[in-house]
C-alpha cells in the first residue's frame, strides 16, 4: 500500500513538472527568446498548495518584474494546464542545483537551451549561434505591425510634414539634414505608425540594412538587464552596430539618469558612424523637461516634425479608408458622425469603428445611426462628459489671462478676439454642439462667425507652428 502511494505521489510530481514545462515553453515562444531568457528562464517551480502554484525567483527586482508583467499569464497558462490551480504567487525562493538545466525545456521545446549567459549570448543563442553579438543586431528589433506601412497612413494637413520627412529617411537612410529625425505629437495621432512605416520600407529596400526599433521602455529595462548580468559591453556592441535605431516615446526616459547617458552615448556612436536615428515623443526635445541639456540639444539638431491633432476632414479620410479596408458598407451619416464625436485621437476612432463592424457582422446587420448611438453608447457618453463648451471658455481665457466674461462680450479687440476664436475652434473640435449653438455660448453669435474663426484658427495653425503648439497644448490640456 504505501509502495503504491510513492509511487503514485511520483507520478503526481512528474505530471506536474510536465506541465511546468509545457508553461515555460509556452511563456517563451510568446515573449521571445531574448526576453525569455532576460527576465523568465530562473523561475523554479516551489510547488503547489491548495490551489495556488507557488513559483521562486532568485532576487526581488526579478520578482516584482514578473509579477507585474507575466503575472496573470501565468495564471491563465495554469489554469489551463491544471484547473484546480487557481493562482500564482511569485517570491523570493532559494534556486534548487541544477533548476536551469531540469526545467523540462529540452523535452517541451525539442533543443537543449543554451548556458545563462550574458545578453550577446542570448541573441547569438536564438539565432543558432552562427552569429556573433554585432551580427546579432536585427534581434534587437521588436515586432512590427504588418498593418502600420505608408500604404496605410491617411495623410492630411495635420500630418503631412511628418509623413513627408519619414519618407525621405525611408527612401534616404542618414540622409544629411534628416537624421536624427525627432517626431512629436499627441497620443494616437500616428507617430507609432510612421515609425513602423519607415522601419518597414528601410527592411525591405535595398541594402538589408539592420533596423532596431524598441520603446524607450524597452532600451531602459534591457540596459538593467546588462548591469544585472555584468554584459554591458555586450549590451553597447549589440546595439551600436545596428544600421537604423529607432526608439518609441522617448519621454518614457525623462527621469532615468543612467539610461539617459548610455542612450546619449549610443546616440553619438551611431550619429558620428553615419547611421540613422528616429525618434517619437509626445512633446519637442526642447519642451521634454527632465532630459538632460546636451540630450536635448542632439535630438534636436537633425529634423523635427510634429504632429497635430486631426481635423474633421482627416478623420473622415481615415474612417473611410478603414471601412473600405475592413470590406464594410458604412453610410456616409455614420461616418460623418463619428468624425464628429470622437475627436480626441485616431486609435479611438478606428475602435469604434471596429466595434461598429463587429456588432453588424456578428449580428447580421447593416451598419446604421441608430446602431452606432447604441452600440457606442458608453464612448459617446464618455466624450459629451469630457469636455464642455463652459469649461473650453474657462480654460482659454485662464491660458490667455483675459476675463471669462470677454468670451460673450461684444469687445473686438485682438487680445480678446483671438482667443475667443480659439476656443470657438476648440469647442467645434472637441464638443458634439452645432455651430448655431457654439454661437449662441459665445454672446448669441451667428453661425457664421464659428465658421470663420473655426476657418481662421486652422490658417493660423497651419502657418505658425508655435500658435499650433499653444491650441495643442490646450486641447491636451482639455481632453486630460
Amino acid at each position: 500500500m504505501e509502495k503504491q502511494a510513492g509511487t503514485d505521489s511520483a507520478r503526481s510530481a512528474a505530471s506536474l513538472q510536465e506541465s511546468w514545462a509545457r508553461i515555460r515553453g509556452r511563456l517563451r515562444d510568446e515573449v521571445g527568446e531574448v526576453e525569455y531568457r532576460t527576465w523568465l528562464r530562473q523561475m523554479t517551480l516551489a510547488g503547489i498548495e491548495g490551489d495556488e502554484a507557488i513559483v521562486h525567483l532568485p532576487t526581488r527586482f526579478l520578482r516584482d518584474w514578473v509579477r507585474s508583467h507575466y503575472g496573470d499569464r501565468l495564471r491563465a497558462l495554469w489554469q489551463q494546464e491544471v484547473p484546480a490551480v487557481r493562482r500564482v504567487d511569485v517570491r523570493v525562493g532559494p534556486q534548487p542545483r541544477g533548476a536551469a538545466a531540469s526545467d523540462g525545456e529540452e523535452a517541451v521545446n525539442g533543443a537543449s537551451a543554451p548556458a545563462q549567459g550574458g545578453l550577446a549570448e542570448s541573441l547569438s543563442a536564438r539565432n543558432g549561434g552562427a552569429r556573433s553579438a554585432g551580427e546579432g543586431r536585427g534581434e534587437w528589433s521588436a515586432p512590427l505591425d504588418p498593418r502600420f506601412t505608408f500604404d496605410t497612413f491617411v495623410v492630411g494637413k495635420p500630418n503631412e510634414f511628418a509623413h513627408a520627412c519619414a519618407r525621405r529617411v525611408a527612401e534616404k537612410p542618414a540622409l544629411p539634414g534628416f537624421n536624427p529625425l525627432f517626431l512629436y505629437g499627441g497620443v494616437g495621432l500616428g507617430k507609432t505608425h510612421l515609425m513602423h512605416a519607415v522601419a518597414w520600407a528601410i527592411r525591405d529596400g535595398e541594402g538589408g540594412r539592420n533596423v532596431a526599433y524598441m520603446s524607450a521602455e524597452k532600451f531602459m529595462y534591457r540596459f538593467i538587464a546588462a548591469l544585472r548580468t555584468q554584459s554591458t559591453m555586450e549590451f553597447k556592441e549589440s546595439l551600436r552596430s545596428v544600421d537604423v535605431l529607432m526608439v518609441d516615446d522617448l519621454q518614457f526616459l525623462i527621469g532615468k539618469d543612467n539610461t539617459q547617458e548610455e542612450f546619449f552615448h549610443t546616440f553619438n556612436a551611431l550619429i558620428d558612424a553615419g547611421k540613422q536615428i528616429v525618434i517619437s515623443a509626445d512633446k519637442s526635445p526642447s519642451d521634454l523637461n527632465g532630459l538632460e541639456d546636451r540630450l536635448r540639444t542632439r535630438l534636436g539638431c537633425g529634423m523635427v516634425a510634429d504632429i497635430h491633432a486631426t481635423t474633421y476632414e482627416l478623420r473622415l479620410s481615415i474612417l473611410q479608408a478603414k471601412a473600405t479596408a475592413a470590406g464594410v458598407a458604412v453610410p456616409k451619416n455614420v461616418v460623418e458622425f463619428l468624425a464628429h464625436k470622437i475627436t480626441s485621437n485616431v486609435r479611438e476612432l478606428e475602435g469604434a469603428l471596429n466595434r461598429l463592424i463587429a456588432h453588424a457582422n456578428l449580428f447580421g446587420r447593416a451598419v446604421t445611426l441608430e446602431s452606432a448611438q447604441e452600440v457606442l453608447h458608453d464612448l459617446l457618453r464618455a466624450h459629451d462628459r469630457r469636455v464642455t463648451i463652459e469649461e473650453i471658455q474657462r480654460k482659454v481665457a485662464e491660458h490667455y489671462n483675459i476675463r471669462l466674461t470677454d468670451m460673450s462680450s461684444a469687445r473686438r479687440a485682438r487680445n480678446v478676439a483671438r482667443p475667443r476664436q480659439v476656443a470657438m475652434y476648440l469647442a467645434k473640435q472637441l464638443t458634439s454642439r452645432s455651430l448655431p449653438e457654439i454661437g449662441r455660448r459665445f454672446g448669441n453669435r451667428d453661425h457664421t462667425t464659428v465658421m470663420h474663426a473655426v476657418s481662421r484658427i486652422s490658417e493660423l495653425m497651419q502657418a505658425d507652428a508655435a500658435f499650433a503648439e499653444d491650441v495643442e497644448l490646450l486641447r491636451r490640456m482639455l481632453e486630460s
